[in-house]
């Protein structure tokens, strides 16, 4: 099965949508990428669909799975993997924040794909608990090991370190606010539009924050990021996931 491309990304989606429309076995069509984050979309801007279909049903469009174009990206899953897919456990979790922003464009189970699609949006709230203990224990772990090297005379492996300590810090601040870590493309479309509550964490104070970390690892900024994650972890009652550092955690506060 092959898909004619139209003249523009436009004419393409719509030639699409009515060819799944007319397929029974599709059952919803979700539209996910940066046509769904406003102020996004470039020139080179394609389109990201889902094409969600009915369990056991034999449909040719489900050789279209991962098709890609410069119009349209493709995936093409069953309704029983939609309803898991990017959830914690899962080898495509990374795939959550696509589901953020997404919007049905087709749903012929009476908003069954609506509702599957807004569990996917923010974390639970005892998934939201268990999330930032997880990446509260791998950021300080990996902060540790940073300021440890730096300490010890190595700051190239300190440098490394730091580095990976962002991914696991920005997964903390979402996860505090129930809030999916978006890609790193939107970060600072989240934070603008979205802030997380805390003026420390504003795009223009956080970003040049995390720069740094990516360009040096400077103990001082890291201690000063440390030092307002910990107060704000505490304060949201992680205190059991702190404290199981010890004496530990002088390390990473400031002098």
């Amino acid at each position: 099965m092959h898909i004619t491309l139209g003249n523009t990304p436009d004419d393409t989606l719509a030639a699409f949508i009515a060819r799944a429309a007319a397929d029974p076995g599709v059952v919803g069509l979700v539209l996910s990428g940066s046509r769904v984050h406003e102020g996004m979309p470039t020139v080179h801007s394609d389109y990201d669909l889902h094409v969600i279909l009915e369990d056991e049903h034999a449909s040719p469009i489900a050789e279209l799975d991962w098709f890609r174009s410069a119009h349209l990206d493709l995936v093409v899953i069953a309704l029983t993997e939609f309803r898991t897919r990017g959830m914690p456990g899962r080898p495509d979790s990374f795939a959550r924040y696509s589901y953020v922003h997404a919007e049905v464009l087709l749903d012929r189970l009476d908003g069954t794909v609506a509702r599957i699609l807004d569990e996917k949006r923010t974390l639970g709230a005892t998934e939201a608990r268990a999330a930032v203990d997880g990446w509260l224990d791998a950021y300080v772990n990996q902060t540790y090991r940073s300021l440890k090297s730096f300490r010890d005379g190595r700051p190239a492996m300190g440098h490394l370190d730091a580095a990976e300590s962002v991914p696991y810090a920005l997964e903390v601040l979402f996860a505090l606010h129930r809030r999916v870590r978006p890609y790193n493309k939107y970060l600072q479309w989240e934070l603008e539009r979205s802030p997380l509550g805390d003026r420390r964490w504003e795009a223009d104070r956080l970003l040049p924050v995390l720069r740094r970390l990516l360009a040096d690892g400077d103990p001082h900024t890291q201690r000063a990021l440390f030092t307002d994650i910990e107060e704000t972890a505490r304060r949201a009652g992680h205190d059991r996931v702190l404290d199981s550092w010890g004496a530990d955690l002088e390390l990473l506060r400031q002098p």
